[in-house]
């Protein structure tokens, strides 16, 4: 995995994400997976923008809605808010609230915001494809083996870790 600060060649966003960082700076992530090892070395990389620091990537899904995909976890980003657009097809994104669902469709050119802190899943209804700008310092996922995050054991946010 590495940055690259002037990519003068065009990217697709489905598997090279763009990293947005201080003084309006925006880099491609070359090499970027989901790979713990890599999740890591883009972590240190981009820590010097801490909270402002933003991940902007596409995800096409093929969801029947029931949880499958992307919505197989709930996620939280304390440090900051997350944008979702609807690029195409149909999206459903759920927020745990203080522990009352709230439930947004989204629809083509559609958006919604997850506020820093707050749980969250997204369920894909047939072919879609989203774009999500995302604070990613401090994420954390809990699996989506209930139907709220706040039922599972914590796990400490990146502050409350020893």
């Amino acid at each position: 995995m590495r940055l690259v600060h002037h990519e003068s060649n065009a990217a697709d966003l489905r598997i090279t994400p763009v990293h947005l960082g201080l003084g309006s700076t925006a880099k491609t992530v070359e090499g970027f997976t989901w790979d713990p090892e890599v999740l890591q070395a883009y972590s240190a990389a981009v820590a010097a923008d801490g909270a402002e620091g933003r991940l902007v990537m596409i995800f096409d899904g093929d969801g029947d809605g029931d949880g499958d995909g992307l919505g197989d976890h709930w996620e939280s980003h304390p440090a900051g808010d997350e944008r979702v657009v609807c690029l195409s097809g149909s999206v459903t994104v759920t927020r745990d609230v203080d522990g009352v669902l709230d439930r947004v469709l989204l629809g083509p050119g559609q958006a919604t915001i997850n506020p820093a802190g707050v749980w969250h899943a997204v369920d894909m209804q047939g072919p879609t494809s989203i774009l999500a700008i995302t604070a990613t310092l401090g994420t954390d996922h809990r699996p989506r083996t209930d139907t709220r995050p706040t039922e599972h054991a914590g796990t400490p946010r990146p502050e409350e870790a020893p």
